[in-house]
């Protein structure tokens, strides 16, 4: 186990309830992260004085990652229905919304009984690579290790779910449509599915081409073998809608069970902070969508 870094030790320690009380951190990568040449400058919180606020709280916006990791967030043993979630906080693949997106997450999944295993991915965009690369190699990787240690967790090896936000949801999808890994074996860990079985997508981006708001982003294989999926996003999001509803249709053309939330207003990257936008009800929907899967206690 990784000793939490100082600045999310302060953020952890701050969390109600059981998030941030003995809290995991683990190294995702044994040694060399793949195709690292060089840290990056010291990572930090990138959040400027004129950065918005959501809800009236600033957001954590962690940047400069080269070593990335996972917390592990376990509910209180009475709740634990067995059921694990990977989290994918957004952020443009140019900083990772640590709070927001991500403690936060874990705390409500806590809630309902739902072990949280946050990531920390790798940002930003690595030179000569897609946006993408760094993280889904860390997302698969994460994926499996939660997998191998699905009895240490508490959790059955066929309920384990992702979740993600913004560019977030855009890397959970990527994880959902997958097939193999993007990287050689490192042990053991990288044997068994780093595919979902279950995903929620949160106002996702970049799951459409940009210049055609119709069309699924080529990298993007939606099969039949895709996980149940819910979907929320506002219609007024400068994301545009469209990157849910077309990912619900190719969805929905493969026979792969979901379920699409879209409401009026509400813009983008609220997080699961109420304000008196009713988009921001969507946890309540989370919730419904996974006690009918048989995921959480009815």
């Amino acid at each position: 186990m990784k000793t939490i870094p100082s600045l999310l030790l302060c953020l952890l320690a701050s969390m109600p309830g059981t998030v941030g009380s003995g809290a995991e951190t683990d190294d995702l990568w044994p040694g060399t992260v793949p195709g690292e040449k060089a840290p990056l400058t010291e990572e930090r919180d990138m959040t400027k004085p004129t950065d918005r606020t959501v809800a009236g709280k600033p957001v954590l916006r962690l940047g400069n990652v080269s070593e990335p990791t996972i917390t592990v967030f376990r509910p209180t043993g009475a709740k634990n229905a067995g059921t694990a979630v990977l989290v994918c906080p957004g952020g443009g693949y140019n900083i990772v919304a640590m709070d927001l997106e991500g403690t936060e997450i874990c705390d409500w999944l806590n809630s309902l009984g739902i072990t949280g295993v946050l990531l920390k991915y790798r940002v930003p965009k690595r030179e000569g690579l897609e946006k993408h690369a760094a993280p889904l190699q860390d997302a698969q990787r994460a994926f499996g290790l939660v997998r191998q240690r699905a009895s240490e967790l508490g959790i059955a090896t066929n309920r384990i779910g992702v979740i993600g936000f913004s560019a977030g949801g855009h890397l959970a999808a990527m994880l959902s449509t997958s097939e193999r890994r993007t990287y050689p074996r490192v042990d053991s860990a990288d044997d068994v599915s780093c595919r979902p079985d279950f995903a929620l997508l949160i106002y996702p981006a970049y799951l459409t081409e940009k210049e055609h708001l119709e069309r699924i982003s080529p990298e993007l294989k939606v099969t039949a073998n895709h996980p149940p999926t819910f979907l929320a996003m506002a219609q007024d999001d400068p994301v545009h809608v469209e990157s849910a509803v077309y990912y619900y249709l190719a969805l929905h053309q493969a026979k792969v069970p979901s379920e699409l939330h879209v409401y009026p207003a509400g813009g983008h990257g609220y997080g699961l902070r109420r304000t008196d936008q009713i988009v921001t009800t969507w946890p309540a929907r989370a919730a419904d969508w996974l006690r009918s899967q048989g995921l959480v206690a009815r």
